[in-house]
């Protein structure tokens, strides 16, 4: 790998962007993993050759061959989470750098997040992602990594997070004790420090949930408070690729539109489930018009990772959905507009399917609907079951477009 690479998944997230990252480490020298949005809700599945598995939160993809990881500014970073996550990784905090302007979960944002799903369930992971970044848009005293450095600051802006909502059963002292230890054990650093790894070689950078749950872009009211897009690569990186992921087949863990969802298909899964606070992992088949969606309002992307090749072999019932009875495309409002993205979600909430398709070549068919060469394969989890493609297997000049494609 010579060049910076951002993986960002095209769907409603769970398309394997972990696995891909890893894939990514072993294949040369990557200088870090970096984090650009999300938080401690993240679930990025690894399974090693050897067979080992963690499921990344916080920590970057490439950790368990040993690739540092940088959280940048715009990650929300759990410190209690953390901490959990590093014990089951054998603590290798020596690989990892917090950027000090990033956000604060705590666990009072998370009992607010608890609260809310019982009252209107959103399909939230319940780690208390997006009350952080409320409550950080409502107050510049929002904690950030930074303020564990000074334990009289971190105190008094502990002590309005806790005012601010009411949970008096959880212990300030507790908190107070952990975050500030958790200040003592990760290097924190500045913001010219993403700079100096950019400089030092290439690097990864590894994207959280989906473009169809982004802040601005999914089906608004049941997205994830957070960039999903390249938009938050763009801010830190002036040239990178854009490597979008899919799977053979869509999937989405929670509520909201679902067009292609078919709960006859028979697709278990070894690493998702139904969520407390998420409810059900829904699948259904791909779902050729959101993902086209997502590449548009993604500006473009310059290659594919097709991930879940096995599955079609194992459910011969999987389809691809090509166009919707209402409409073949679904069309981009401008940016940051919310009531675009509401109407957007009643027209799927309304939304069938017109025609779904079973193609011979799986990858062929998703990068010609997709418009976009698919430059890796992945047949598994582990990076052994990955095939890469260095040229593209479809570059969409070489490619006669399928005749279920519709314009």
């Amino acid at each position: 790998m010579t060049e910076h690479v951002a993986v960002v998944d095209l769907g409603y997230g769970d398309a394997g962007k972990g696995t891909v990252v890893d894939a990514l480490c072993g294949r040369g020298a990557v200088r870090a993993v970096l984090r650009f949005n999300g938080g401690a809700q993240a679930a990025h599945n690894v399974v090693t050759d050897d067979g080992r598995h963690h499921t990344f939160s916080q920590f970057g993809s490439g950790t368990l061959r040993g690739v540092p990881t940088h959280l940048t500014r715009f990650m929300i970073v759990d410190p209690l989470a953390l901490a959990a996550e590093a014990a089951a990784l054998g603590n290798p905090f020596d690989l990892l750098t917090v950027d000090g302007d990033a956000l604060l979960a705590t666990p009072w944002h998370r009992a607010a997040n608890h609260l809310r799903e019982r009252s209107d369930r959103h399909g939230s992971c319940g780690m208390g992602v997006g009350e952080t970044v409320a409550y950080a848009l409502s107050t510049p005293e929002a904690p950030r990594v930074a303020d564990v450095r000074s334990p009289a600051r971190l105190r008094r802006r502990l002590t309005m997070v806790r005012d601010a909502y009411g949970f008096r059963d959880i212990p300030l002292d507790d908190v107070v004790d952990a975050f500030t230890a958790f200040g003592r054990t990760v290097r924190i650093v500045d913001d010219r420090y993403t700079g100096r790894l950019l400089a030092d070689g290439p690097c990864v950078f590894e994207g959280a949930q989906g473009v169809l749950l982004d802040e601005w872009r999914g089906w608004h009211p049941h997205t994830t408070w957070s960039t999903t897009t390249f938009d938050n690569v763009a801010e830190l990186c002036p040239s990178f690729r854009r490597l979008g992921v899919v799977r053979t087949y869509t999937t989405r863990h929670g509520a909201g539109p679902f067009v292609t969802e078919d709960p006859g298909l028979d697709l278990p899964e070894a690493h998702n489930g139904h969520g407390e606070w998420q409810g059900a992992f829904r699948a259904g088949h791909f779902d050729a018009v959101a993902h086209r969606y997502a590449v548009e309002v993604c500006g473009g992307v310059d290659e594919l990772a097709v991930t879940h090749l096995d599955a079609p072999l194992r459910e011969p019932a999987l389809r691809i959905c090509t166009s919707y009875r209402e409409t073949g495309r679904i069309v981009p409002g401008a940016h940051r507009d919310l009531e675009h993205q509401a109407t957007l979600t009643a027209l799927l909430h309304r939304a069938t399917p017109a025609e779904l398709h079973r193609p011979d070549d799986w990858a062929g068919a998703i990068g010609a609907l997709l418009r976009v060469p698919v430059t890796l394969e992945s047949y598994g989890p582990r990076a052994a079951d990955k095939r890469f493609v260095p040229a593209g297997v479809h570059r969409p000049t070489q490619i006669r477009r399928a005749v279920y494609c519709p314009v």
